[in-house]
C-alpha cells in the first residue's frame, strides 16, 4: 500500500510530544533511557531508528506501548522504501492463494523425481 505523505518519523514524534512541551533535558533524558545522547539526538532528528530496546524505554519513560514506537519506526521505513528508491518489479508466485503456472514460477520449483 502506497501512502502519498510520507509517515512522521518516530524521532519528530517523540520531540514534539514529549520532549518539547515536558522541557526535558536531553542528556538526562538519554541517561534515564540509557541510550547514547547522540542516539537520542539521531533519533530526534530522523537520522536514527528506533530499536526494539529504544521502544521498551520509551514506553516506559511515556507510559506507551513499544509497539506503538516500532509501529511508527516500522510504517516510516516501509514508506521510505517504497518511495524513494527504486526497485525492480518483482513477478508474482502466488495471487489470490493460487500458484501462478508461468515460466518463471515453474523454474523456480524445486522438483525431486524418483
Amino acid at each position: 500500500m502506497k501512502w502519498k505523505r510520507k509517515p512522521t518519523h518516530p524521532g519528530k514524534i517523540l520531540d514534539e510530544l514529549y520532549i518539547k512541551p515536558l522541557d526535558l533535558n536531553l542528556q538526562k533524558l538519554s541517561d534515564r533511557l540509557l541510550i547514547a545522547r547522540n542516539t537520542l539526538f539521531k533519533i530526534r532528528s530522523g537520522k536514527a531508528s528506533v530499536t526494539p530496546a529504544i521502544a521498551l524505554a520509551l514506553s516506559e519513560a511515556f507510559d506507551t506501548t513499544p509497539q506503538l514506537w516500532l509501529n511508527l519506526q516500522q510504517t516510516y521505513d516501509l514508506w521510505v522504501e517504497e518511495n524513494e528508491y527504486e526497485h525492480e518489479f518483482i513477478q508474482p508466485i502466488i495471487k489470490n492463494g493460487k500458484f501462478l503456472s508461468i515460466e518463471q514460477n515453474t523454474e523456480i520449483i524445486r522438483r525431486t523425481h524418483a
